[in-house]
């Protein structure tokens, strides 16, 4: 069994031992289509390879780091060096930290080019994330599920979240702690998608 949660009013997503916010339509500083054409073609993407399970793979999708010139991040054998902040992602940052009342020093920019593209399902928890991160997601384009499992209860109902154009899910507290999630791979014709990952990491002046 799962639930669905579909796009409305922004709402609180009731699930246990999470804070998970849904803003269906963020006010954008210019068309949703518009930024996903702009963000598509002026990034610099990059398809790593992965360590999982001593496993090394292709990353299912193009990334992209941006941030404060001490943001490194590192997961799943990447290390991560930011990229500086432009001025779209700036704009889009503040955007987003008006909406999620947080702040922010890096984004991880995902591009899923269509349906073959996915996310495995894993948990935002790095060390230098911190214990309680707050994770912002904007979604452009292609509506994708969010699918997400609760790590110590097993027979808890799955979540499944479509991530609208323009939509904004911040994700808080313990929520990386009890929760994974991913995207699923689909087979239906899919569209370009965007994700933008906005969130804090910890460096030796925080």
């Amino acid at each position: 069994m799962h639930q669905d949660l579909f796009q409305g009013e922004p709402l609180t997503i009731d699930a246990p031992d999470a804070d998970i916010t849904l803003h269906p339509a963020l006010d954008l500083p210019c068309p949703a289509g518009a930024l996903l054409e702009e963000l598509i073609d002026s990034t610099p993407w990059r398809q790593d390879t992965l360590t999982l399970f001593g496993r090394e793979v292709v990353q299912p999708r193009l990334v992209a780091w941006y941030g404060d010139p001490e943001a490194h991040y590192s997961y799943s054998g990447l290390n991560l060096a930011p990229l500086p902040w432009t001025p779209r992602l700036i704009q889009l940052r503040d955007t987003v930290e008006a909406a999620s009342a947080a702040r922010y020093n890096a984004v991880l920019l995902n591009y899923y080019r269509d349906g073959s593209d996915s996310m495995g399902m894993h948990a935002d928890d790095e060390p230098e994330l911190g214990p309680t991160p707050v994770i912002a997601s904007l979604s452009l384009g292609q509506t994708r599920t969010l699918v997400c499992r609760h790590r110590q209860r097993r027979h808890q109902p799955r979540l499944d979240i479509p991530l609208h154009d323009g939509s904004l899910l911040v994700m808080r507290g313990t929520t990386q702690r009890h929760w994974l999630h991913g995207i699923n791979k689909t087979r239906r014709p899919c569209g370009p998608r965007l994700n933008l990952t906005f969130r804090w990491i910890l460096t030796p002046s925080t």
